[in-house]
């Protein structure tokens, strides 16, 4: 995307003197480092910054809140945990969000098309639409990106700060193989669209956007803003059989294999045996029994023109 084209041709979606808060979580893979660029650019773009940073993402919907009657926009710089810690209070306030892409994965704003570049990110923020996405929430927990139990679970079991702070976006693929290696078939019982399906599986996904787990798609035609939610299943029996699997998973054409099986509805219920912890945006927030729906138009974000991406 040429940034300078777009920016030049565009009326500001918010006011040019914006008053934002800027909540940067420094322990994402590029937060310190990015701060004071971030700080500089925005200042550049004219918006007046309250600046907040916090050792916990869990307390940014805090901050959010504290700070609601005195701001017109929130801009979060860190990964998808850091923006999935912010969302319930975006639900709330009903705030504007502007995204940093300053995490290892950054699949939100791969699925809403913004840059990695902090510069152009910054000028998505200052010039881009203001658009309504859909959520999901699991259980009482709301998610941007996809809710998922098994396999998942256990890679963000394993994926250290350290190891995704040094390894960045590989120390996904190195921990997944790790993990699919381990793999054993669970028992799940998925209710959807007023049928029943019990199924032996290594992971149940259930995606509300595009992007999940370092670039991955849940399904090849997935929006986030189609309020419907995407669930598939890894009917798989043994661990080898994923590798052929993931070359496919890229663009969400897993979907077409036998081993998978792949359903779509608005709302989803998983059971299971025993409870089994549930990942929402890379972090375990819930367990099952789960029951998923998709909240349509829930929260507005900034994102580029989508004739630019």
């Amino acid at each position: 995307m040429d940034a300078e084209n777009w920016t030049s041709r565009l009326q500001r979606a918010l006011p040019v003197s914006s008053r934002a808060l800027l909540l940067v979580n420094r322990h994402a893979r590029q937060g310190q480092q990015s701060l004071l660029e971030a700080i500089h650019c925005l200042e550049q773009l004219g918006f007046d910054l309250i600046e907040e940073s916090t050792e916990h993402p869990k307390h940014l919907s805090e901050v959010i809140l504290r700070h609601q009657h005195e701001i017109d926009l929130v801009i979060v710089g860190g990964g998808d945990g850091t923006l999935n810690a912010a969302v319930d209070a975006l639900v709330e306030t009903q705030l504007p969000l502007g995204i940093l892409p300053l995490g290892t994965a950054n699949d939100l704003a791969r699925t809403l098309g913004i840059p990695k570049s902090l510069n152009e990110a910054c000028k998505v923020i200052a010039y881009g639409e203001l658009r309504r996405i859909d959520l999901g929430l699991v259980n009482d927990k709301y998610f941007f990106n996809v809710a998922s139990l098994g396999l998942s679970v256990k890679i963000t079991q394993r994926l250290t700060k350290e190891v995704k702070r040094r390894w960045g976006i590989f120390a996904y693929a190195a921990t997944a193989l790790q993990v699919i290696w381990e793999s054993r078939p669970f028992s799940a019982e998925i209710r959807i669209n007023g049928k029943s399906y019990r199924v032996k599986t290594v992971q149940i996904a259930v995606g509300n956007g595009r992007y999940y787990g370092g670039g991955m798609a849940v399904a090849p035609d997935a929006t986030i803003d189609d309020q419907r939610l995407d669930l598939y299943s890894l009917e798989i029996e043994k661990w080898w059989q994923i590798i052929p699997l993931l070359p496919a998973m890229r663009q969400g054409r897993h979907i077409e294999w036998r081993s998978v099986r792949a359903l779509q509805g608005q709302e989803i219920e998983v059971s299971t045996r025993k409870p089994r912890p549930i990942n929402t945006d890379g972090e375990i927030t819930t367990y099952t029994p789960a029951h998923f729906r998709v909240i349509p138009k829930a929260v507005t974000v900034l994102m580029p023109p989508i004739e630019t991406f």
